[in-house]
C-alpha cells in the first residue's frame, strides 16, 4: 500500500455519543459512508439523529446524514468486515475501550486500520491489550471538538505502529479530510491538551496569588493576546468545568517529567463550583451565568455568590488596547507598572517556559506546539511565534531576573544569537 495512496471507502465509528456522530458526519459531508455504533441501533439511531439539532451544525448539507448508518455493536457487528478505518470514540475510560476492542476485533480485515479518539489515554495503554495482529494498524487519532470546525488532529504512534500506515492516513486525512495534522508523542493529554489546559490552570491560579477578577483575567487574556474572546474563564465554562479537573488530573497523575506539575491540580474555586454542579455552559452556570433577563453575572469566590460583571479600568491607555499590532500592544502592556501588567507578563512568560521545557517531551519541533494551539484552541499565534514577537533575548532576561528558570536549549540560542524559532 502506498503511503500518499490510502483508500479509505467506508468507516465504522463505535460510540454514538456527541463526539462519535459529529465524526461520522465529518464523513458523510466528504462523500464517505459510515456505520455508526452504539450499544443497541435505536441509541445509535439518537445519536445520529442529534445531528439534526446540534449547532453548530455537523452537517453540510442535510441529505448527507443519508450516508450515516445507525448500527448496534450485537446485530450489526458483522459489517465491521466491510470498512476501511475503524474509529473508537467511547467515553474515556480504558476498561470501556478494551471491551470494545476484545468485542470487534475478529470482524477487523486485514488491511483495515483501528485507531482510538481518545484524549488522554495513551497509545502504549491500549495497545497491550490488543491482538498482536492489530498492532501495526493502530493508530490515536484525536479529532478536537467539534471535528467538522475544529482544524486540530493530533496523531499518535509508537514504535510498534507500521510507518506506512501511519504516513497514508496522515496524507488521507490532510487531504481529503482537511485536517491540519500534529505529530504527537504518546505522552498524557498529547499536545494541544497538555498546553492548552496548563494555560488556563496556569491562569486561574495566577489570578487567585495576584487578586485578579475572573472578568479582569478574561478581558487580558482573550483578543488582546490573539486569543478567542473566551479567554480563560469562558474557556474553561466551554469545556466544562468537570472536565476540566479530569482532563488536568491526567496530566497530574500521569506525566513523570512535568517540572510544573501541580499546576494541574485545580484550585478551590473550581471544586466549589463542581460542588455546587455549577460546571459550566452545560448546566448554564459556571465561572459565568446568564440571568432570565439575559444579564451575564460572575461568580464571586469571596461571597460564594454571582454577581452583575462591573465595568472594567484596568487603567491602560485605550490608545495601547486599539494598537492593531500585537506585538506593540503585548509589549505596552506587560511593561506596565500595576497589577494588570505583572499579571498578564507572569501569565505569559510562564506559559512560554512550559511549552520550552515540553521539548522534546511532547513533540521533537516547536512547531508542533504552535499548530496545535492555533488549530486546537484558536490562538492567532502559537507560543513560539509568539515568544519570538516579544524579543527572545529582552524576554529571557526579564525571566532571569524573575528568577525564573530557563531550559538550557533556550539559554543557548541566546548566548548562540539564534534568537529565531523558525
Amino acid at each position: 500500500m502506498p503511503s500518499n495512496n490510502i483508500n479509505i471507502k467506508s468507516v465504522a465509528i463505535i460510540g454514538a455519543g456527541v463526539m462519535g456522530a459529529q465524526l461520522a458526519a465529518l464523513f458523510a459531508n466528504k462523500g464517505i459512508r459510515s456505520y455508526l455504533y452504539d450499544i443497541t441501533t435505536d441509541t445509535a439511531t439518537l445519536g445520529k439523529d442529534r445531528l439534526k439539532i446540534i449547532k453548530p451544525p455537523p452537517l453540510e448539507q442535510p441529505e448527507n446524514i443519508e450516508l450515516i448508518q445507525a448500527c448496534g455493536l450485537d446485530k450489526d457487528i458483522h459489517k465491521i468486515k466491510k470498512v476501511d478505518w475503524i474509529i473508537e470514540a467511547v467515553p474515556e475510560k480504558i476498561e470501556i475501550k478494551i471491551e470494545v476492542f476484545k468485542k470487534i476485533s475478529p470482524y477487523i480485515q486485514k488491511r483495515a486500520i483501528l485507531s482510538s479518539n481518545t484524549s488522554g489515554i495513551t497509545l502504549n495503554e491500549l495497545n497491550k491489550n490488543l491482538p498482536e495482529n492489530l498492532k501495526s494498524r493502530f493508530l490515536i487519532t484525536h479529532f478536537f471538538n467539534p471535528p467538522r470546525y475544529m482544524k486540530l488532529l493530533e496523531i499518535v504512534k509508537n514504535e510498534q505502529t507500521s510507518l506506512e500506515i501511519y504516513n497514508s492516513l496522515t496524507s488521507f486525512c490532510r487531504s481529503i479530510l482537511n485536517k491540519g495534522i500534529v505529530p504527537a508523542k504518546d505522552n498524557p493529554n498529547f499536545i494541544g491538551n497538555r498546553v492548552g489546559i496548563f494555560s488556563l490552570m496556569s491562569a486561574i491560579k495566577l489570578s487567585i496569588i495576584k487578586n485578579i477578577k475572573i472578568e479582569e483575567v478574561d478581558f487580558l487574556t482573550g483578543a488582546i493576546c490573539g486569543r478567542p474572546k473566551s479567554a480563560t474563564f469562558r474557556t474553561a465554562d466551554i469545556i466544562g468545568l468537570d472536565t476540566l479537573e479530569s482532563v488536568a488530573m491526567t496530566t497530574h497523575d500521569k506525566s513523570k517529567y512535568d517540572e510544573s506539575i501541580e499546576v494541574f491540580k485545580p484550585p478551590s474555586i473550581i471544586k466549589i463550583l463542581i460542588k455546587n454542579n455549577y460546571l459550566g455552559q452545560k448546566s448554564n452556570s459556571g465561572f459565568y451565568r446568564k440571568n432570565d433577563d439575559g444579564a451575564i453575572q460572575v461568580f464571586n469566590p469571596e461571597k460564594n455568590e454571582y454577581q452583575h460583571v462591573q465595568k472594567l479600568d484596568l487603567g491602560i491607555n485605550q490608545n495601547i488596547l486599539n494598537n492593531e499590532n500585537i506585538n506593540d500592544r503585548l509589549n505596552a502592556i506587560i511593561n506596565l507598572d500595576n497589577k494588570y501588567g505583572d499579571f498578564l507578563w507572569h501569565s505569559i512568560s510562564d506559559m512560554l517556559l512550559y511549552c520550552a521545557n515540553r521539548v522534546p517531551e511532547i513533540t521533537s519541533e516547536p512547531i508542533n506546539i504552535d499548530n496545535a494551539m492555533k488549530w486546537g484552541f484558536g490562538w492567532q499565534f502559537g507560543p513560539f511565534e509568539l515568544w519570538q514577537m516579544l524579543g527572545l533575548e529582552k524576554t529571557v532576561k526579564r525571566m532571569q531576573k524573575d528568577k525564573k528558570n530557563i531550559p538550557n536549549w533556550i539559554r543557548d540560542k541566546v548566548l548562540k544569537k539564534e534568537l529565531t524559532f523558525f
